[in-house]
């Protein structure tokens, strides 16, 4: 079996809502958040998925994706991992996107970067550091982490360019699904929250 890398975005925060850059902030779960982790838990413990026996579980450590790991029912099994942190956002930490625009105006993250933070070459090294451990082995992987972090993944699983990830977004508590077809890195399943429909 080829392995695939398994993507849990972190449950809803305060900041996530309004739309704020989240970077290293150690924001924590709003209710709507821990409710939406409990019910990715309960998807991944039913059929197809019947609690992933077998697969290796990262979490960022930061307090919104781990704690959405431990209610989604992984924490016990699961290594914190600091390369699945979110891009360091710098001078732009906690800021808008039209707060960010009001500074530099035509400002595009996947373009622009930030300043005093993290680059893009950084941000595309460190995805590439996860997509070379999650193919490093012949089982699945399951990660929970951050948007942009995760995005970062999916556009270098395909072997694209890091601003490739500003064409696919991701909302909380999503699940995606990085895998193969014909021998060449896929999408299985992107922004998938049908658990959150019920």
């Amino acid at each position: 079996m080829a392995p695939r890398i398994l993507l849990a975005r972190h449950g809803q925060t305060e900041w996530s809502l309004l739309g704020r850059h989240t970077g290293r902030t150690d924001i924590p779960l709003l209710e709507e958040g821990r409710r939406g982790a409990k019910l990715l838990g309960e998807r991944l413990h039913r059929g197809p998925w019947q609690g992933l026996p077998g697969v290796e579980v990262r979490t960022s450590p930061l307090v919104r994706a781990s704690e959405t790991c431990e209610l989604a029912g992984f924490g016990d099994r699961a290594e914190p991992w600091d390369a699945l942190m979110e891009w360091d956002y710098g001078a732009y930490e906690g800021l808008t996107p039209p707060e960010i625009q009001k500074i530099q105006p035509g400002w595009f993250i996947w373009r622009d970067g930030v300043p005093e933070g993290e680059t893009l070459a950084q941000l595309s090294d460190r995805a590439d550091e996860i997509v070379e451990w999650a193919r490093s082995a012949d089982r699945d992987v399951l990660v929970f982490a951050h948007g942009h972090i995760l995005r970062s993944i999916g556009a270098r699983w395909l072997g694209e360019d890091v601003s490739f990830a500003s064409r696919i977004r991701l909302d909380p508590t999503s699940l995606s699904v990085l895998g193969w077809a014909y021998g060449a890195p896929a999408l299985e399943r992107w922004n998938d929250t049908g658990h959150l429909e019920q």
